[in-house]
């Protein structure tokens, strides 16, 4: 742990000398796993990104339920936490051994996060797992919602390659019911979709780790995304931080956009959140997004894939079904390859996703 911490501030101090200002930094995420296991050394990372960026916005951690405590929760608030994700993923038990999840008792955990007052709880839940019902799964939205959560994502279970499950995912028209009665009890319990897989409660701010147009990641396997490029830092600890200890930073593999894949990478998040703005558009490449996706959005209003409003475009009900398929091929394409690969070979030389 010392010396991964002390590597990770090693990258925090070689990434902010890259840029010759100081890099304004909108929102921070603390996730993968469960970053509360290192919660002595949260001040002091917090402190060196404090002292390399301008910090403005949220700052948000992912937590295990195991590891949520009433001292931890303090700490948490002490330090600046203002945002927190749970991953719960069912609050029925045999959900839970379906996945190999232990039983721990979610609900106590929520209420004493509950009581921390943050301005976002996040609970993630997962539908379409083996054996799971319809009522399962709404009963799961219904428990959150009742103990505090302020927001709820839930995604579909997807399987892995490299996972050791013995019951693979409901089939693609048992998710598409599941999800449709989550859309219902979402609007009758006053939370509005953000995402094609985030609900949050009106009147209250949103939870997101990715849907943002640049970002910065610090650690094994994080990920940064800039204007021109998308890489991704080696998975190994040991060789993360050997290669820190040589001042050199630990990226394992870089993808370079030209404009047209990175307005498609833009455009594909957006419609994850279900908007298209043109302003957001205009400001990221100096482009107008009607005249540039001219015909990608004539085809997305004829299919009723998307629909006009006063700031760009809003994703139908019909589009956000498209993508929810789409996003589990994207997935399983993409992410599963992609750590199946980096996670046994520190340094992979390519990655071919199609």
């Amino acid at each position: 742990m010392e010396k991964y911490i002390l590597s990770l501030y090693r990258e925090i101090k070689l990434i902010a000398a890259l840029s010759k200002k100081r890099i304004g930094i909108t929102s921070i995420y603390f996730g993968g796993g469960s970053p509360a296991l290192a919660i002595d050394h949260l001040p002091e990372i917090m402190a060196r990104i404090d002292k390399s960026f301008n910090i403005s916005g949220n700052i948000g951690i992912e937590l295990h339920p195991r590891d949520i405590n009433k001292d931890l929760i303090k700490n948490l608030k002490s330090i600046g936490f203002d945002m927190i994700s749970i991953g719960v993923q069912s609050f029925q038990e045999k959900c839970l051994n379906a996945l190999g999840r232990e039983d721990i008792d979610s609900i106590e955990k929520m209420r004493i996060a509950a009581e921390g007052g943050f301005k976002v709880i996040d609970i993630d839940l997962i539908f379409g797992i083996p054996g799971q019902t319809s009522e399962d799964i709404t009963r799961d939205f219904g428990i959150a919602e009742k103990n505090g959560a302020t927001q709820i994502s839930i995604y579909p279970f997807i399987e892995f390659s490299y996972s050791n499950l013995k019951s693979g995912p409901a089939g693609q028209d048992i998710k598409k019911i599941m999800l449709e009665d989550l859309i219902d009890i979402s609007q009758r319990k006053d939370f509005k979709r953000t995402s094609v897989w985030t609900f949050s409660k009106e009147g209250h701010g949103t939870y997101s780790s990715i849907t943002r147009d640049n970002y910065i990641g610090f650690g094994p396997g994080a990920a940064s995304l800039t204007k021109n490029i998308f890489k991704i830092n080696t998975f190994s600890v040991n060789e993360y931080i050997k290669c820190l200890s040589e001042e050199k930073l630990p990226t394992a593999l870089t993808l370079r956009f030209d404009k047209r894949r990175r307005t498609l990478y833009w455009l594909f998040w957006s419609a994850y959140n279900l908007h298209l703005n043109r302003t957001s558009f205009r400001d990221m490449f100096n482009e107008e997004l009607d005249s540039f996706f001219g015909f990608e959005i004539f085809l997305g209003k004829k299919l009723n894939l998307i629909k006009e409003e006063k700031e760009g475009y809003k994703v139908t009900f019909k589009g956000a079904q498209l993508y929810h398929l789409i996003e589990q091929v994207y997935t399983h394409q993409y992410i599963d390859k992609t750590w199946k690969i980096a996670s046994g070979d520190p340094w992979p030389k390519k990655i071919i996703l199609y």
